[in-house]
């Protein structure tokens, strides 16, 4: 027997949902009893394994030798997809790197339910890629074929806000306008949709969809962003050369606050120059805590601190920030006033998105019922909090901000496939 299923292959995270016999969604256990599984593998250097998720970071945050990759949905449909990876004797492409990710969400989902997936359909962004709508079609090409080699014979796509809406719809007693917010690890997608208990057994929603708009911006940015503004000031970024005619290269540290770039950062070339560049350095000490964290290949963990520090500021006005490197320790202090100073132009661009998204739809910011929050950058207060400010009279709705969209896509599945 067949099953069709939703798979939501997010930059941070990722689910897997199926519909029960009652009709109702559920995500499947991914790792230990967890629906959701880190969009993470890590591959041993020492026992040649490749562990997922939650393993993965463990083997890395133990010290274990081997390499981490993470935020890989972000290289579909750019240049760097094309580019190998070295792990050991071999070379991995980013299609094999996919591939080998999307077969192990397949292979547990399958274990779980003791049927054979055959027919999915996969979440993707509005845009994978801004403006360029030729890279956009070919991101989703490459995602496509990366699932198709997996197994699945029927693959569709649906953007990701609309499957939040389809999971959100579930609730709804009468006609709303909704407009759905969904800001994930790599991207941020808005769409305003007509949802209703009698639209929802429709097979075709395209009228119910007003407008759509996306951005290529997300939780990874906004780590990005905080780290490049309260971390890397404390590795030397902003500071002169010696003779005070310049000021350090900015690129290194661009690369090290980016997940899927730190990785070059590990190539002789790149520590030679950081090496050249601590020697020219006014502040050399800075520059050399940048290359002691280098070789002892700590960037991911830096980064993961960072986000670290984003996540509890959704708590606390303020989280002190520590990092040890050999016998030094990266310190300074993050305030939500901080962090909203350094998500401040990404967050206008998110608010002239949804501005965007209201004007494909002709209507006014006042005609919108209820405002979906989903994705797990909704939970950062400096976005949360300018975004309800746009829409002041609509109804705020948080969902599972990690499994809305992996429902979503289930409800979609049995739509396309039955059961």
């Amino acid at each position: 027997m067949t099953l069709s299923c939703g798979l939501d292959f997010g930059t941070s995270n990722s689910t897997l949902g199926r519909v029960d016999a009652n009709g109702v969604p559920q995500l499947v256990d991914l790792e230990d009893g967890q629906p959701t599984m880190p969009s993470v593998l890590f591959f041993g250097a020492e026992d040649r394994t490749i562990h997922f998720g939650r393993a993965a970071l463990s083997e890395y945050v133990s010290g274990a030798d081997g390499r981490l990759l993470r935020s890989i949905k972000s290289v579909l449909g750019t240049k760097l997809f094309d580019d190998g990876v070295r792990l050991g004797a071999r070379v991995y492409r980013f299609d094999d790197i996919l591939g080998i990710f999307v077969a192990e969400m397949k292979a547990r989902g399958e274990a779980v339910t003791g049927l054979e997936l055959d027919a999915v359909v996969v979440g993707r962004p509005v845009q994978f890629v801004d403006d360029d709508a030729v890279a956009d079609a070919e991101a989703q090409r490459q995602l496509e074929q990366a699932v198709r080699r997996q197994g699945f014979a029927h693959v569709e796509f649906q953007f990701e806000p609309i499957a939040a809406a389809l999971d959100y719809e579930r609730q709804v007693a009468g006609e709303k306008l909704a407009l759905i917010v969904d800001l994930g690890g790599g991207t941020s997608d808005f769409s305003l949709v007509r949802v209703s208990p009698d639209r929802a057994g429709r097979p075709d929603r395209t009228d119910d969809i007003l407008a759509t708009a996306g951005v290529h911006i997300g939780g990874t940015d906004f780590d990005r962003l905080l780290a490049m503004s309260r971390v890397m000031p404390e590795l030397g970024l902003g500071s002169r050369t010696l003779d005070g005619k310049r000021h350090l290269p900015v690129a290194p540290y661009n690369d090290l606050s980016t997940w899927h770039r730190i990785n070059r950062l590990y190539d002789a070339k790149a520590l030679r120059d950081l090496r050249s560049t601590m020697r020219e350095a006014r502040e050399a000490e800075k520059v050399e805590t940048f290359v002691m964290l280098v070789e002892e290949r700590l960037g991911h963990r830096l980064i993961g601190a960072v986000e670290a520090a984003k996540i509890a500021l959704s708590d606390s006005d303020e989280v002190a920030f520590s990092f040890a490197v050999r016998e030094r320790v990266i310190e300074t202090s993050i305030t939500v006033s901080q962090l909203g100073e350094a998500l401040a132009a990404s967050i206008g661009r998110l608010e002239e998105t949804i501005t965007e998204t209201v004007r494909l739809a002709g209507i006014g910011a006042g005609d919108v019922d209820s405002m979906i929050l989903t994705g797990g950058s909704t939970l950062v207060p400096a976005v949360a909090d300018r975004l309800r400010a746009m829409m002041p009279d609509a109804e705020v709705v948080r969902t599972d901000v990690l499994g809305s969209v992996g429902m979503g896509l289930a409800l979609e599945a049995r739509r396309i496939f039955g059961p």
